[in-house]
C-alpha cells in the first residue's frame, strides 16, 4: 500500500505566541497550527488557561529541539489573592475555605516570600497534567479522586515582590522547570495563616526567550496576517538554533560535515571539552545539536535537514 502525503507547508522554526486567556496550550496550537497549514508542530509545555504569555510553538524540524525548551528555566509574572483556597488553586476553582486576611507589612510579606527562594519542596497540584496509573490528575480531580502526590524538589532561583498589597499582591519569580505558580501562592498563602490562591499569571520567559526582548506575536495578528497569505506570517518564524543561543556553537569543515551527517562523531580543534554544543557545516547552516564525547570528539544527537 502506497504510504499517503501528509498533508500541509513542510516549514520549520518557532513562533513566540502570545497565548491569550481562557484558552488551553493546545487548542492555541492547532488553531495557529491550521493558520500556517504546518504538517507538523508542537508546543514547548503547557500554561494553564487562566495564564497568558509567552508559549513557544515549534514548527517542523523546530519539534526535536522542544524538549531542550521543556527543560529550560521559565519566568513568571503572578498575582496572588489571600483570603481564600480553591480547588484548583486558582480563579477558575471552587472556594473551598474563607479566611480573616491578618494585618502585615511589605518587610514581613519580603520575610516570608524569602522563604521560598533556593530549593524547595512543592506537591503537585490535582489539577495538573501528571499521570496516576496512567491517567492525568486533572481526569481524577473532575471525578472527584484525589491521590497521594509525591513532593518533589524545584529550584526558585528568584522571587521578588512587584507591587505590595492585601489581600492582593503581585510577585515575578525565575525558577526551574516544574515549578507549580499555583502551588507557590498556595503555600505562600498558608504561611501567612490565611490561605490563597493564583487569580492571575503570564509567562514572560522561556529559556533565551524573554518578552521585551523578542517580539511576542498575538493570535490576532496571525489572523489578520493569514488572511493575505503566508509570506508575512513566515517572517515571524525564529531560526531553530535561536532555542539553543546560549550553548556554545562549533563549526565544522566540510569534511567534518560530511562525517557528521553520517553519524559519526567528529574532533573539533578548540571545541568544548564537555556538555551540548550547537552545529554548523562548512556554510554555517546549523546542522546538528551535539555532546562532547569523553574522547573529546563531538557527537551528533539531533540533525536537522538543510
Amino acid at each position: 500500500m502506497a504510504r499517503q502525503k501528509r498533508r500541509g507547508r513542510n516549514i520549520n522554526g518557532l513562533l513566540l505566541l502570545d497565548k491569550p486567556l481562557k484558552l488551553t496550550s493546545n487548542d492555541a496550537l492547532q488553531r495557529v497550527k491550521w493558520l500556517y497549514q504546518a504538517q507538523k508542530a508542537g508546543h514547548t509545555g503547557s500554561l494553564d488557561p487562566l495564564a497568558t504569555g509567552l508559549l513557544p510553538l515549534c514548527f517542523g524540524d523546530a519539534t526535536k529541539i522542544s524538549a531542550y525548551l521543556l527543560d529550560a528555566d521559565k519566568h513568571y509574572w503572578a498575582r496572588i489573592k489571600l483570603g481564600q483556597t480553591t480547588s484548583t488553586a486558582d480563579a477558575e476553582g471552587e472556594v473551598l475555605q474563607e479566611r480573616p486576611v491578618p494585618e502585615f507589612s511589605q518587610e514581613q510579606l519580603l520575610d516570608v516570600l524569602a522563604g521560598f527562594s533556593g530549593e524547595i519542596s512543592q506537591i503537585p497540584p490535582m489539577y495538573s497534567a501528571i499521570k496516576h496509573k496512567g491517567e492525568r490528575l486533572y481526569n481524577l480531580a473532575r471525578k472527584g479522586v484525589e491521590v497521594e502526590r509525591e513532593p518533589r524538589q524545584v529550584q526558585i532561583h528568584r522571587l521578588s515582590l512587584t507591587q505590595f498589597g492585601s489581600p492582593e499582591f503581585e510577585i515575578e519569580v525565575h525558577c526551574s522547570k516544574g515549578t507549580y505558580i499555583r502551588t507557590l501562592a498556595e503555600d505562600i498563602g498558608e504561611k501567612l495563616g490565611c490561605g490563597g490562591y493564583l487569580s492571575a499569571l503570564r509567562r514572560t520567559g522561556v529559556g533565551p526567550y524573554r518578552e521585551g526582548e523578542q517580539d511576542l506575536v498575538g493570535m490576532e495578528q496571525l489572523e489578520q496576517l493569514s488572511q493575505d497569505g503566508f509570506a508575512e506570517m513566515d517572517r515571524l518564524l525564529l531560526p531553530l538554533d535561536s532555542a539553543l543561543g546560549h550553548w556554545p556553537a562549533v563549526r565544522l569543515t566540510a569534511d567534518s560535515a560530511f562525517y557528521m551527517k553520517s553519524g559519526q562523531p567528529v574532533l573539533v580543534p578548540k571545541a568544548p571539552t564537555s556538555g551540548w554544543v550547537r552545529i554548523y557545516d562548512e556554510l554555517d547552516r546549523f546542522i546538528a545539536v551535539g555532546e562532547i564525547q569523553e574522547d573529546g570528539k563531538v557527537a551528533p544527537r539531533r540533525q536537522f535537514k538543510v
